[in-house]
């Protein structure tokens, strides 16, 4: 009789391959959310020093310890985007402690959220994703502190990231001001790449670019909370860009426009989606928000899946003013985002986006 098969002798499948979505793309839709969260039972009574929580759909909670001091707290998990486990623990973790950076914070450390079908994937191959997120926290100089593990039906990692910010330089994803300038860290077509990875259509130079952008720590974020010219701030995530900038023009009662040709996009991303490679979560996005955004009849086809393409370990949206412009760029280029670049502008309400052509 043979021996039971130990969980290394398991032969390890496509980590992409055991996921109904993968990245940011699992988030849940924007309209399903907003049935979640708002229209929920009466909320509980908020201490005075929950200076952020719920109300307004920002990156973590904030929570104010004395004057100068306050902690930033945020999760963030999903579904394998890669195949790689050691590139996906790497992007689950880039992306959770983003959402520190886009609160003009600093991380202080990790807990680790783990879900692994362990009848599927070897231990070797889930101690890799766990290298993976342990890398990119050494690199944003943090520990992995603690964290929880459970045996699931589709591989799940991410981390909960804590950090640190002085509540008079905290940013939000509120505040933006008619005449403000849009700023975008890094370029768009996260969700076009990973659709193309998955179905075995992702040359090796376009896997390197995914790659090197979502495993591209937002340290710019804590920088920008110095500038007091910068008004909003926020990562572009899993509801697209188009999403993200409408939850910063309702909580600011704004609207704003795009200028499309000025908006920053990976090589090939707009040739890989004219040919069909989009994610689900794109046309979610749109189902979710679409009616508030204005497209210009002379975009190309694929504008409207960039605007809602997913972005796992997207880049920081910004918000400043005119003369804060440079001050932010030069932010983004001593840490490395050459193709930040400004993208559009604020405008008085009411909350929609337009989009231009040029």
């Amino acid at each position: 009789m043979n021996a039971p098969a130990t969980p290394d002798a398991v032969a390890a499948p496509r980590l992409t391959s055991l996921s109904h979505g993968g990245g940011c793309g699992c988030k849940i839709a924007p309209g399903v959310l907003h049935e979640l969260l708002v229209k929920g039972g009466a909320p509980l009574p908020l201490p005075p020093a929950l200076l952020v929580g719920t109300e307004t759909a920002d990156d973590a909670a904030v929570y104010r310890i004395n004057d100068t001091q306050a902690i930033v707290a945020t999760t963030d998990f999903f579904m394998p985007i890669v195949d790689d486990p050691f590139d996906f623990g790497a992007i689950a973790a880039t992306n959770a402690i983003s959402d520190v950076y886009a609160m003009g914070g600093t991380p202080l450390f990790a807990l680790a959220l783990v879900g692994m079908p362990l009848a599927q994937l070897p231990v070797t191959t889930i101690r890799r994703i766990l290298e993976g997120g342990e890398a990119k926290c050494r690199d944003a100089g943090i520990p992995i502190a603690g964290g929880h593990s459970i045996d699931s039906v589709e591989p799940i990692y991410g981390l909960v990231a804590i950090g640190l910010v002085d509540p008079r330089k905290l940013k939000r994803n509120v505040g933006a001001r008619a005449g403000d300038v849009l700023v975008l860290g890094k370029p768009l077509g996260v969700g076009i790449y990973s659709a193309a990875l998955k179905k075995e259509k992702l040359g090796p130079e376009l896997y390197a670019a995914m790659l090197a952008s979502t495993t591209k720590l937002n340290t710019p974020g804590t920088a920008l909370s110095a500038l007091d010219g910068v008004h909003a701030l926020t990562d572009v995530t899993g509801f697209g860009l188009a999403g993200h900038l409408l939850e910063i023009c309702r909580g600011s009662d704004v609207g704003a426009t795009l200028d499309w040709s000025r908006v920053p996009l990976h090589p090939d991303v707009a040739a890989l989606a004219d040919a069909g490679f989009v994610t689900g979560a794109s046309a979610r996005n749109w189902t979710g928000y679409g009616t508030d955004v204005d497209l210009d009849s002379a975009l190309p086809a694929h504008a409207r899946a960039l605007l809602t393409d997913p972005q796992t370990s997207g880049g920081l949206l910004v918000a400043c003013a005119p003369d804060s412009v440079d001050a932010v760029l030069a932010a983004f280029h001593r840490d490395g985002f050459e193709r930040a670049a400004v993208i559009g502008h604020v405008t008085h309400g009411p909350a929609r986006v337009a989009v231009r052509a040029a």
